[in-house]
């Protein structure tokens, strides 16, 4: 059981009080009397380091509220006991087949993504791990079949020719790939909207499931002396039960009560049957009458009767779709209702059953495209013949790009997932930070972030591997990005030294986020970088006040510290930038002119601010603190960061989740452009670091000595 503290318990360079449960933790936690009093709690806690083993190094960012693209995390968790570090309606193809809008997609659902197989891309199934919303630049791309997708700027899609930007520019700061009239999306095109109503749909259902596999007859008893006594029976046994409560559902609708009962147990080569029956005259004449075809059915009965039919005698394995029965007659009007709904089936006669009648088949022409259409416009009931992990996206879907053009500032969704790519409307789009991260390890973002620290051991090896890869492109790599850099263990660890000697030695561009002085041990690598234009730092000051910065920052580098660090990497020529961060309303608003002043006196030519963020665990943490050190202003806080965050704790969206929202939040970023400009921060343009200098490194002298 997690041992969670009580009363105001402060460990020794510790910056939280509690280990709470982290969101992905679904361990229940009961609150017992254990005889751990506060009294009998240490005053300090252990540091322990592991290895983290990883296969890559390189994070990849899409969010445009930071300035990087991809970044490296040598170290998992942070010593700096800092305890604030840190269209909607777009249709998603979910891992049951069946669609659901973005804005309804929650963490750890099932969906499809990709992965690539041999020499083509297949659609596997993978998991939501996060999402978020934002206002922002919207942009609608519309596609040669018709199908309108309403995206951001930097929302990329996969085309034949590879991972496209919405938007882009052929040279400048904008240069990447993006996306033209020449281009073709990959994907299925866009999904059909679903053919259901009550009762139609339901009747439609009943008639395909029952007319195909139900038994439904009259039997005779003889009487000696008397007449016979005629019985009526119904039965249906379906080895898949979805199918089957369903259609037991539907008729309890219509007030045709049933049993269920076991028709065939489990064994080595069958699978179990279950069945339901009715031997009442009446409901048997009712189902008699439901199994009845319609005169002139509507589409709404037609895609119940397919879906009916498909539960019943349907499959869809290996990229075929199959429907098969004996019964002609059913065969036609499964065709007939294809028709209907804009299909194009063919009928095949297989083969010959054990009782010497013949086997036909309908199939749908059209591949995949077809496929789902099906499934999203009839819906069946049975959940594993709508799988389609394995099937390639190749395709011919009519998918050319028609258009891209830019529409208003629009509230947007977006979702990371374990493959990183998704289907979204048809195609296949990509998705795009550090208590919260501690989460996936099954850990706590309370004291296990500041004490359980990770170090990636082998990561300046993996980096030399992704740098000689042939098809990587170099972009500036951001250092410290989740957590800082230069943790307290960098000392003897060196993971980050290592990783900055492989970007010396390619050539590669680098920026650094820390604040710790230790930085300055690596003079001797950044420096030679920083001349070549292939290096910045940005240095964090959080506040002047060395009570403040105990209680907020307990073992990060004082104020002091960081302004040397600012006037020793300015003198060594190191483009240097200083990052308030974060923010905190009546905390330390009230420093952001003295902060901007003495950084500016001690080198640093650029500013920026960070307003304070709580995302996931962090609000009950920062909540906790805040009541443990200012527990007078802790209401005052807290009323303040709601009106900046619209009524809550915290804002995921892009845009304005770094800045807040807000008459507090104009004043602020008022203030700071005034403070910048009187003091000449941020007066010229920042220059893009140099990637033309990059030299792959080479792999083969290492691993001649490995030979050797």
């Amino acid at each position: 059981m997690r041992r969670t503290l009580t009363g105001r318990h402060f460990f020794s360079g510790r910056g939280t009080l509690s280990n709470p449960a982290g969101r992905f933790d679904h361990t229940r936690v009961e609150g017992v009397d254990d005889g751990w009093y506060v009294e009998d709690t240490p005053d300090s806690i252990a540091t322990s380091l592991e290895p983290d083993t990883a296969r890559s190094v390189i994070t990849h960012n899409d969010s445009p509220d930071v300035g990087f693209e991809q970044s490296i995390n040598p170290y998992r968790g942070c010593e700096h006991a800092c305890v604030y570090c840190a269209a909607p309606d777009t249709p998603v193809l979910m891992a049951d087949g069946s669609v659901k809008s973005m804005a309804k997609l929650s963490v750890g659902d099932a969906i499809y993504g990709t992965e690539r197989s041999g020499h083509y891309r297949r659609y596997v199934r993978t998991h939501v791990l996060a999402k978020w919303s934002y206002l922002g630049p919207a942009y609608r791309v519309t596609l040669e079949d018709g199908t309108e997708l309403t995206v951001g700027s930097h929302h990329r899609f996969l085309t034949e020719r590879g991972w496209k930007f919405v938007t882009g520019g052929e040279r400048g700061r904008e240069t990447r790939p993006f996306l033209t009239l020449n281009n073709k999306l990959m994907g299925v095109g866009a999904f059909a909207r679903e053919a259901y109503a009550a009762g139609d749909y339901e009747r439609g259902y009943l008639c395909g499931v029952l007319g195909a596999d139900a038994t439904i007859g009259e039997y005779g008893y003889p009487r000696p002396n008397r007449s016979a006594l005629r019985m009526s029976t119904f039965r249906l046994a379906l080895c898949d039960f979805e199918a089957l409560h369903r259609a037991q559902g539907y008729l309890a609708e219509l007030d045709i009560r049933t049993q269920e009962f076991t028709f065939q147990a489990s064994r080595r080569s069958r699978r179990c049957m279950r069945a339901i029956r009715t031997d009442c005259r009446d409901k048997v004449q009712r189902i008699r009458e439901l199994i009845e075809w319609p005169g002139t059915p509507d589409r709404i009965w037609q895609a119940g009767f397919l879906a009916g039919i498909f539960d019943a005698e349907g499959s869809y394995s290996c990229g075929a779709f199959r429907i098969t029965h004996t019964d002609l007659q059913i065969v036609a009007r499964t065709r007939d209702a294809l028709r209907a709904l804009g299909f194009q089936p063919v009928i095949e006669n297989c083969r010959t059953t054990l009782t010497g009648r013949p086997s036909y088949t309908v199939r749908l022409a059209g591949g995949l495209p077809q496929v789902l259409k099906f499934f999203h416009t009839t819906n069946p009931a049975v959940m594993h013949k709508r799988d389609i992990r394995g099937v390639s996206l190749k395709c011919g879907a009519q998918l050319a790009v028609a258009g891209v053009e830019p529409l208003k500032v629009l509230p947007l969704v977006d979702i990371t997932t374990g493959t990183g790519d998704y289907v979204s409307n048809g195609v296949i789009s990509h998705n795009c930070f550090a208590r919260p991260s501690h989460a996936y390890l099954g850990l706590s973002p309370g004291l296990d972030f500041e004490t359980r620290l990770f170090y990636k051991a082998d990561a300046a090896k993996l980096l030399e591997q992704e740098l000689a890869r042939p098809n990587y492109v170099p972009k500036p790599l951001a250092l410290g990005v989740n957590t800082d850099a230069y943790q307290p263990a960098e000392r003897r660890m060196k993971v980050t030294r290592d990783i900055l000697e492989v970007l010396a030695r390619t050539r590669h561009p680098v920026t650094i986020i820390t604040k710790s002085a230790l930085v300055l041990r690596d003079l001797d690598l950044i420096a030679p970088l920083a001349q070549q234009g292939l290096a910045a730092v940005a240095v964090s000051i959080t506040t002047l006040d060395a009570e403040l910065k105990r209680r907020m920052e307990p073992r990060a580098a004082a104020p002091v510290a960081r302004l040397r660090m600012l006037r020793e990497l300015s003198a060594a020529g190191v483009p240097c930038t200083v990052m308030m961060a974060p923010v905190i309303p009546v905390l330390n608003d009230s420093e952001i002119e003295a902060v901007l002043e003495a950084s500016a006196a001690a080198g640093a030519r650029w500013a920026g601010y960070v307003l304070l963020r709580l995302p996931h665990e962090l609000k009950d943490l920062f909540r906790e603190w805040l009541e443990a050190h200012y527990p007078q202003r802790a209401a005052h806080v807290l009323s303040v960061i709601h009106s900046l965050r619209g009524g809550r704790l915290n804002d995921p969206r892009f845009g304005t989740r770094m800045s807040g929202e807000g008459p507090f939040a104009a004043l602020l970023s008022r203030r700071f452009q005034i403070a910048c400009r009187r003091l000449g921060l941020n007066s010229e343009r920042r220059a893009p670091l140099a990637t033309n200098l990059f030299r792959p490194p080479s792999l083969q002298g290492s691993q001649l000595r490995l030979e050797l």
